[in-house]
């Protein structure tokens, strides 16, 4: 079952058009891996592990506007595991019912930052995220 984080929509999110911009829903799909990290990924290990899962794709649809005070539910839960990169697959709802505002698939490599590069997803980290897989996402 997927991780859900609360968004309210607030004014400063909006463009000239009344609707949520498009730049806004990177930082909302931001939030929520955060939120799931922190109660799903053992972020104290992670922060200290001095590895940085950075992200070098996003794949966005928008299906339809969110406006001011909607509430919204991100979903997230890892889709796939490869040796070098993982994929979180993230969906934006309206809070409480199955419309989609917006669909994610964010791909992500383990950095290290002592190496200055990126490093094979294995150990620890790789438990972590299978743990945290969505079997739903595939």
């Amino acid at each position: 079952m997927p991780h859900l984080t609360s968004i309210k929509v607030r004014g400063y999110h909006l463009d000239l058009y009344g609707h949520v911009n498009n730049a806004r829903y990177l930082e909302f799909l931001e939030e929520a891996r955060w939120t799931f990290f922190e109660e799903h990924g053992d972020l104290p290990w992670f922060l200290s592990s001095g590895l940085a899962l950075v992200v070098v794709n996003i794949n966005i649809d928008y299906r339809r506007p969110a406006l001011m005070n909607e509430e919204l539910a991100v979903s997230s839960g890892v889709k796939s595991i490869g040796r070098r990169s993982a994929v979180i697959h993230q969906r934006v709802m309206l809070a409480g019912t199955g419309t989609v505002v917006a669909e994610a698939d964010v791909t992500f490599v383990v950095f290290d930052g002592k190496l200055g590069r990126a490093v094979e997803l294995d150990g620890r980290l790789k438990e972590l995220l299978e743990a945290m897989r969505d079997q739903d996402a595939d």
